[in-house]
């Protein structure tokens, strides 16, 4: 009798797995060999999200104009309370190409944070590649700190608390845990008279996009798993990095990930959530390492049958789980 092959996904009901057969065969129907994407059939792939000022399940929200120059927008989700309350900067995933802050997905996810942590969540909408290359969403990440940072910025509506962001987070998954690194890095490592105001309290990643040349033992193992597979995160890669590059580039690879923050002391109390399912694992427990060896303090949260992207789907036990970590992190208790 022949040795079964190890499973790729835990146990999930049908309708659960068509929809994850059809999210993976939409992706690849949108990316053409050449690196560059059908940018019109994802938007009309995409379903999209209206801010709204009035409150739906005690979280209203509305969008915000970062700079008009290029231009930056992002979605504040904030709670019904009086304030005030802290910040979590969020970034989506995708892959660095794909969905935005008003994708439904992720305007249902930053509500759900807005509403179980009592925290407003800026879902920052970063440009995108191949269009707008390393370092574009770094850039305009750090770029949302910045319009924090000034008082004059934070939205006077009605309804809208005041934003503490001497209690500011960043937050996001997968593309978007990489994101939140490296704009917490470039935040450790900037001049400390950068910021008058915002005071990074935390780094929640969640299982962030890294990689390298080689396929990892997970990456190996679990081909063939949802949402995440190695040719799309290859074409991925080769959208975002600057032409030429390969994943030992700084933004790919864990020890430009790291570099430099053995000096500073402003780099935030990070939280890694990894999922057993998930084809990087190997990359994101090396990232804890990483930040280990640095002297960054790191908590470790693992769901051991989650696969990749598994808090967006509320279906799964452990998205309600990750949540109630996150509401406990950001009122400053233990993860």
């Amino acid at each position: 009798m022949g040795v079964a092959a190890p499973a790729q996904a835990p146990p999930m009901s049908w309708w659960m797995r068509l929809l994850l057969l059809a999210v993976g065969y939409l992706t690849d129907a949108t990316r053409r060999d050449d690196g560059t994407i059908n940018r019109r059939l994802v938007s009309a792939l995409d379903l999209c999200a209206r801010a709204s000022a009035a409150p739906r399940k005690d979280v209203a929200s509305r969008d915000l104009v970062l700079d008009r120059g290029l231009p930056l927008r992002a979605r504040l989700f904030y709670p019904a309370v009086a304030g005030p309350v802290p910040v979590v900067v969020f970034f989506h995933g995708g892959g660095f190409v794909y969905l935005s802050a008003a994708s439904f997905a992720y305007d249902a996810v930053c509500r759900r944070i807005a509403r179980e942590s009592g925290a407003a969540v800026l879902s920052v909408d970063y440009r995108r590649p191949p269009e707008h290359r390393f370092p574009a969403a770094y850039d305009d990440g750090f770029a949302a700190l910045r319009f924090l940072d000034d008082p004059k910025n934070h939205p006077a509506a009605a309804g809208v608390p005041p934003l503490d962001v001497s209690r500011c987070f960043l937050a996001g998954d997968s593309a978007g845990g990489n994101i939140a690194h490296h704009v917490a890095r470039r935040y450790a490592l900037s001049p400390s008279t950068s910021f008058s105001s915002v005071r990074l309290a935390g780094l929640i990643a969640i299982q962030p996009f890294f990689g390298g040349e080689e396929r990892t033992p997970a990456e190996l193992r679990l081909d063939g798993a949802p949402i995440v597979s190695v040719p799309r995160t290859d074409w991925m890669w080769r959208a975002f990095l600057p032409p030429g590059a390969d994943r030992t580039h700084e933004a790919c690879s864990l020890a430009g990930a790291v570099a430099g923050l053995e000096s500073s002391r402003a780099f935030p109390p990070a939280t890694l959530v990894v999922g057993g399912y998930d084809p990087l694992q190997d990359w994101q427990r090396r990232y804890c390492e990483a930040l280990r060896a640095k002297g960054k303090e790191v908590r470790l949260l693992e769901y051991p049958n989650a696969i990749h992207a598994f808090y967006v789907f509320r279906h799964f036990a452990e998205s309600r789980e990750l949540m109630l970590q996150i509401k406990d992190l950001v009122a400053g208790g233990n993860v």
